[in-house]
């Protein structure tokens, strides 16, 4: 059936990347904890696997806050999937959370979302967790989705070799890693600001550089940034209507918790998991190749060169309809576990 499939699409002239690279294998890295768009895209991740379109090798947290491991962990248990590896920095990044505390709720005796991480200091260190994933895969296997500080990334990155890997972490991501797919920066006026700081930069100025600096130029980094994120949003009517099969949703709690009923929330990190899973699927245009530079105030410089291995996303507004109606048909898909 999948032969049939990949004929036609030839015979059409339709992109059938997807299915000549099999399903995504994706490390998500997320700042789980200050926005809501977080968890919209690690259910969109869930969704995406129970269509065999990627699988969740592992999830790393680059904020601290002693509830974000947990709430990662409820998400993953709420879809079915409970042993995903969680890794959280040991760096000092707090941010207060408005939905996290979902994982104390109860009905009666039970725990509302059941979750086996009950402290965001009982998860193994994020770089570890990444070193070992990208240690134990396949050669350029592994699409990164960076949605928050880059402090994991830049760690990995200047991390040496070990009892993990006798590779280096820039020899590692050389080797094991197929794509970055990052949220971050702002690379043209955000509602008429010529010099916008996109929070991602900003909030740790510091290790965007380093990533910057250090990621290897033979792997393809594709930014979303800001002015992505703002035109597709995440509509309210779907947090009202396509969450009531079941009592309690894990994504409708935090989305209220976080924006309340009567918000369109923006989808910044939703968009880098579309790319990542589904790169060929035209929804979205892509700048030509180039290079990113960080300025010590955190804003982010795109330069064209054809030797860099940087590209922003690009989106029309026929592709902007069509993001948000598949993030939103992929956000509120029951679970199929």
């Amino acid at each position: 059936m999948k032969t049939q499939l990949i004929a036609l699409c030839c015979t059409f002239g339709l992109p059938i990347i997807g299915w000549a690279d099999g399903p995504a294998k994706v490390v998500f890295d997320t700042d789980i904890a200050g926005d809501v768009d977080d968890v919209l895209a690690l259910a969109m991740l869930h969704t995406l696997a129970d269509r065999d379109e990627c699988s969740i090798e592992a999830v790393t947290v680059s904020k601290t806050h002693p509830k974000n491991g947990p709430i990662v962990d409820a998400v993953n248990t709420f879809y079915g999937r409970p042993d995903i590896t969680i890794g959280v920095t040991k760096g000092n990044y707090p941010r207060e959370c408005k939905y996290a505390k979902l994982v104390d709720e109860t009905d009666g005796n039970s725990v509302r979302y059941p979750h086996d991480l009950l402290n965001s200091s009982d998860a193994p260190d994020a770089v570890e967790v990444l070193r070992r994933v990208l240690a134990n895969a396949e050669p350029s296997s592994i699409s990164i989705v960076s949605v928050g500080l880059a402090v994991n990334i830049a760690d990995l990155l200047e991390s040496p070799a070990d009892e993990i890997s006798p590779l280096t972490g820039v020899e590692l991501v050389r080797k094991k890693v197929k794509r970055l797919s990052i949220m971050a920066g702002a690379f043209g006026p955000v509602n008429g600001n010529k010099h916008f700081l996109e929070a991602n930069v900003v909030n740790h100025v510091g290790s965007m550089q380093r990533f910057v600096q250090n990621w290897p130029n033979e792997v393809p980094a594709v930014w979303s940034d800001f002015n992505i994120g703002i035109r597709v949003r995440y509509p309210r009517r779907s947090i009202a209507r396509d969450f009531n099969y079941t009592p309690h949703h894990i994504v409708r709690e935090s989305y209220l918790l976080h924006s309340g009923p009567e918000h369109d929330r923006p989808c910044w990190d939703l968009t880098s998991v579309l790319y990542a899973v589904r790169p060929g699927d035209g929804y979205f245009g892509l700048s030509p190749a180039g290079t990113v530079s960080v300025a010590d105030d955190g804003f982010t410089t795109f330069s064209r060169d054809e030797s860099g291995c940087h590209r922003y996303l690009k989106m029309t507004s026929i592709q902007a309809a069509r993001v948000t109606e598949a993030q939103r048909m992929l956000v509120s898909q029951p679970p199929s576990k």
